[in-house]
């Protein structure tokens, strides 16, 4: 079982991400501050949820000392939308980040994502969702035994769901998945991307649905 550290303040929020993890499967460690949080990570901690705006030292400084401490995957959590942010804190040694209010789902596949990467064993070469099979080194995706050419992006949407078939992907986990933080990714977007997406599933398939939309949230593969 994998050890998540929480260095969150504000005790709601620590004892609601406490109960998250815990029924997702992974034991948990709660700091309240940049100092308890440094002095409680240790070898048996895989990954850390940071929130960046703690009392005292900054977040910036804390993602380096635990780095240098014990290197595990760092995601961080923060109300700070500014993108030049972000960046900055991927400078640092941070490994993701989400934003607050965010979505439980969206949060637990980010930490299975960041897990797979940190453990050297990224996803399986082969994705298989019903008569759906993606072969992730060839770049080469069948449906119904029929080959589709997709893009780049469509290409990472269709990975992104196959890689979380029980879990809701978010707008802002796609974003930043699938278009690597760019700016130019929005709702129209992402919507075009479906829907091209979906027709090219459906030529292959005109009796199934595999992807359905979850009003506000994102979208998911339809059992």
């Amino acid at each position: 079982m994998q050890t998540i550290l929480i260095i969150e303040d504000d005790t709601e929020i620590n004892d609601m991400l406490r109960i998250l993890l815990t029924q997702n499967g992974y034991r948990t460690v709660s700091a309240y501050s940049g100092t308890e949080g440094i002095l409680a990570h240790s070898k048996e901690i895989s990954l850390i949820l940071l929130d960046l705006m703690l009392p005292g030292r900054s977040g910036e400084d804390i993602i380096r000392d635990l780095k240098e401490k014990h290197n595990v995957p760092v995601i961080v959590t923060s109300a700070i939308h500014d993108i030049s942010k972000k960046v900055d804190l991927f400078a640092l040694g941070a490994d993701d980040y989400i934003t607050k209010p965010f979505h439980n789902e969206e949060l637990l596949a980010r930490i299975a994502a960041r897990m797979r990467t940190a453990a050297g064993t990224t996803t399986s070469d082969q994705l298989v969702f019903q008569d759906i099979v993606m072969d992730t080194d060839a770049f080469s995706v069948t449906c119904n035994g029929t080959a589709v050419e997709l893009s780049k992006h469509e290409f990472a949407l269709l990975q992104l769901l196959l890689e979380n078939p029980n879990r809701t992907c978010t707008k802002s986990l796609i974003y930043d998945t699938v278009w690597d933080y760019e700016n130019s990714a929005d709702d129209n977007t992402l919507n075009v991307h479906i829907s091209k997406l979906r027709k090219k599933l459906k030529e292959c398939n005109p009796d199934m649905d595999y992807i359905e939309t979850v009003w506000g949230i994102g979208y998911r593969l339809k059992k």
